[in-house]
């Protein structure tokens, strides 16, 4: 989809990709608001409008909830502004506040977009399963007092690959135009106590991740059967479902575009616990 965006009676033609990381507990979510709370996308725009001398409006490549943090998000932005990569990257991470670093910058055609050439999604979920809450990352990791088996966990887990209807974790708010969506790679592993979700998908419903862990932690908890994942999917019905789990344990972790765009690989992250 090329998308042009004219800002104050100005056509920008140019148009740079970034990757950034962001400790999504210090924001009230990715998207602005008219309520003036701070969010990612605010936060990014006014840096980026401050180097580019004109009003920057960015896209990203999946929306993000408050409290979600992100390690790779992709987003663009269109300018007329003359500046190297390097500025962009420098400039921005020296005007954002230390709980948002840009980790690289490119040009791109106009037919990019972060959101709509993304083929597929990343996402990853952090739980710390101990008696005790831990000291530290309590804003980067979530808390499961009960003892979780991991591998119950995987195997419901695997029951959603594929193409369903995820209308059961689905959370009210949601504005996407059909609960089916296909799911290509999922797993749950443990790393001592922390045991972490990874899903890949073409796209997400609202509270998706965080409403499929809540299925997953009384499975976990061995208070379910694996095979109670599938009859809550079935159902259809939200209400069948678990809890939501805790916002601060997710990550956006990246997106998957076409080869064409040629765009930068990211080393590994903090989280980095292996594929």
């Amino acid at each position: 989809m090329t998308e042009i965006f004219k800002l104050e009676s100005e056509i920008f033609t140019t148009r740079i990709a970034l990757a950034i990381e962001f400790d999504g507990s210090s924001f009230n979510g990715w998207q602005t608001q008219t309520s003036g709370v701070p969010t990612v996308q605010q936060t990014l725009q006014a840096a980026l409008s401050q180097i580019a001398n004109h009003n920057v409006k960015v896209i990203c490549a999946g929306r993000t909830d408050t409290g979600v943090h992100a390690t790779a998000m992709v987003v663009h932005f269109d300018t007329n502004a003359n500046r190297k990569l390097y500025g962009w990257v420098v400039g921005s991470n020296k005007l954002l506040p230390k709980t948002v670093s840009v980790k690289w910058a490119k040009e791109v055609p106009l037919t990019f977009h972060a959101r709509y050439s993304a083929l597929q999604r990343r996402y990853r979920y952090l739980l710390y399963s101990s008696p005790f809450r831990q000291g530290i990352l309590k804003h980067g990791v979530s808390w499961e007092r009960r003892e979780l088996d991991a591998e119950l966990m995987n195997t419901a887990a695997k029951k959603l690959l594929g193409t369903h209807d995820f209308t059961s974790v689905r959370s009210s708010g949601c504005q996407a135009h059909s609960p089916v969506k296909t799911i290509t790679n999922i797993s749950v592993k443990q790393y001592g106590q922390l045991v972490v979700l990874d899903l890949q998908a073409n796209s997400f419903l609202y509270h998706m991740v965080r409403n499929i862990m809540g299925l997953l932690i009384p499975i976990g908890a061995k208070e379910r059967p694996v095979d109670w994942i599938d009859q809550v999917i079935s159902e259809k019905d939200r209400r069948k479902g678990g809890v939501n789990a805790l916002s601060h344990g997710l990550y956006f972790v990246g997106a998957i575009y076409d080869e064409k765009f040629d765009l930068p690989k990211l080393p590994p992250g903090p989280f980095f616990l292996g594929e």
